[in-house]
């Protein structure tokens, strides 16, 4: 489990082809100084196992499946990631939970500089759009960042200075791709409610009567 806080920025120095899959090699010396082999690591928000390490260095494999639903494949010798170690029981939850399993990919459809910040819009697939509502959480390439806005399945974030100087948003341009994970617990909600509330009793019109639903967030 993750919470959204990168840690480091790291640099990948190989990709090696592995059968269906590719191992990668990341240098990021805070990050490999803690970790062990068989620790997770979230990697551009995709949660990995280390497989290797030194005090400079950890691997990580990428399995098909992963490389279906992320950009790690598109990754190359020298492109830089976003770097979070697996958070402790006793962390504060700076973010907000974020497992690591990346939903899809999104793209980059705007970037405007603001006054003091930017404003960046994100193309998703429709199908998530049920779980993206204005002033909730998103992870972006791994980091934790609330919606600003949202219209069908597009998605805007405002970043602040501190953001883009210790994350790899500094790089992203119009066409950029990027790994996005959606609220877990907007996913849990939905399941409950498909389900009929299970034993609970929680129910679509029980929450409208108790005022979710009506329109007061916009």
């Amino acid at each position: 489990m993750f919470t959204g806080i990168i840690t480091e920025v790291g640099s990948v120095s190989s990709i090696v082809r592995i059968g269906g899959g590719i191992r990668i090699s990341v240098e990021a010396p805070s990050s490999a100084k803690e970790l062990k082999v068989g620790d997770s690591v979230s990697v551009n928000g995709a949660c990995q196992t280390v497989i290797a390490r030194t005090d400079a260095l950890f691997s990580v494999e990428a399995v098909e499946e992963t490389l279906r639903k992320t950009t790690l494949g598109r990754l190359h010798a020298g492109s830089k990631v976003n770097i979070e170690l697996a958070v402790r029981m006793s962390d504060r939850l700076g973010g907000h939970l974020v497992q690591g399993h990346v939903d899809g990919v999104g793209d980059i459809t705007r970037v405007e500089r603001q006054t003091s910040s930017w404003l960046v819009d994100v193309g998703f697939p429709p199908a998530f759009a049920r779980y993206v509502v204005p002033v909730g959480s998103v992870a972006v390439d791994g980091i934790s960042l609330t919606v600003a806005s949202t219209e069908g399945n597009r998605l805007t974030v405002s970043l602040i200075p501190h953001t883009l100087a210790n994350t790899t948003l500094a790089e992203i341009r119009t066409g950029s791709h990027v790994n996005l994970e959606f609220d877990l617990i907007g996913k849990y909600v939905e399941k409950l409610l498909r389900e009929g509330g299970g034993t609970s009793g929680i129910t679509a019109e029980k929450l409208m009567s108790w005022g979710y639903g009506s329109g007061g967030h916009e």
